[in-house]
């Protein structure tokens, strides 16, 4: 069985792929079938415009802002006041590679998981499972917020979503401590896949419930933000690597739980993006992920315009 890394609850998928893909049929990616796109769902205004128009928030961001559930809110208002009073703890050999961290968000919602920003104009890239279940769930007027590490809320729509390579693409509408001129803090992407064995850190956002008490309701006290190390080892060999829709085809075996489903996992040496955290496989225990070769390949269908070294060393990042 493969479990997907949502924010407080399980998912969990057989890793026989027939079984599933029969109930998903309408929604899957088929090379049978080449005049459907490869990307599920793509919004009609462009990431570029999104970014234009983007919204100042209020410092104090109350309920008729948000608009969310009061649960929600509440949930909201505890991540970001502990983001806001403790450090995280990286690695200090990684620690030139802050940048990456300051880079990743996580959902405000219960039931969500973790993203990162890959532009300076607010472009975050997540799992397709931790935006919707399903293509008839989206919808370009939903709004989804996150928090950067700093603890600065953002809103986000969804502007690109692909079940298969479980991969979605999200661009900041609103933020904030905006100004005109500042950049938001984000990661590099790899442009190669590392070498078996290499060292990675993952930086995820484990749930707050721990769903494996034997009863309901009991907390894990995970901090919000959590860095992990360990190592990258491949691809599964018998998956391709752009079918991610069981689970995923990227191995490694950085610490993860609940909600860390979108964690970027890190070159050691680089800081930058070599593939996102997924799944895991409850048989062996190995984590998976999404492997760079789908993350490339989806962002190219996309036509996306990712940051650069020199844009990352001259943004003005919202980590304060």
């Amino acid at each position: 069985m493969a479990s997907k890394d949502l924010g407080n609850r399980s998912v969990m998928h057989s890793t026989t792929r027939q079984t599933r893909s029969r109930t998903l049929l309408g929604l899957n990616i088929s090379a049978e079938e080449p005049h459907k796109p490869e990307i599920s769902y793509k919004a009609e205004q462009s990431s570029q415009t999104q970014a234009a128009s983007l919204k100042q928030l209020p410092s104090n961001l109350k309920a008729h802002d948000t608009k969310l559930r009061k649960r929600d809110q509440a949930l909201l208002k505890r991540k970001q006041q502990w983001l806001r009073e403790y450090d995280l703890d990286i690695p200090q050999s990684f620690a030139k590679h802050k940048i990456s961290v300051d880079a990743t968000l996580v959902f405000a919602q219960e039931e969500a998981g973790t993203a990162v920003c890959i532009s300076a104009e607010g472009l975050l890239l997540t799992c397709s499972h931790c935006v919707a279940e399903s293509e008839q769930d989206l919808s370009e007027n939903k709004t989804y917020w996150l928090l950067f590490r700093s603890g600065s809320v953002v809103a986000a729509k969804c502007i690109a979503w692909d079940e298969k390579r479980d991969l979605a693409l999200l661009q900041i509408t609103a933020a904030q401590l905006y100004l005109p001129t500042a950049k938001f803090p984000f990661a590099l992407i790899h442009d190669a896949a590392p070498r078996v064995g290499a060292r990675i850190v993952c930086v995820g956002h484990p749930g707050s419930e721990d769903l494996e008490a034997s009863q309901p309701g009991i907390k894990t006290n995970y901090d919000v933000l959590h860095v992990s190390t360990g190592v990258y080892h491949g691809c599964a060999e018998e998956q391709d690597v752009q079918d991610n829709l069981e689970i995923g085809a990227l191995m490694h075996d950085a610490w993860t739980y609940w909600g860390h489903s979108g964690a970027p996992l890190l070159c050691w040496k680089s800081g930058r993006i070599i593939g996102l955290h997924s799944s895991w496989d409850d048989q062996t225990g190995m984590r998976r992920g999404i492997a760079l070769q789908a993350i490339q390949k989806f962002l190219a269908l996309h036509g996306t315009a990712t940051g650069t070294e020199e844009t990352q060393e001259c943004s003005a990042t919202l980590a304060g």
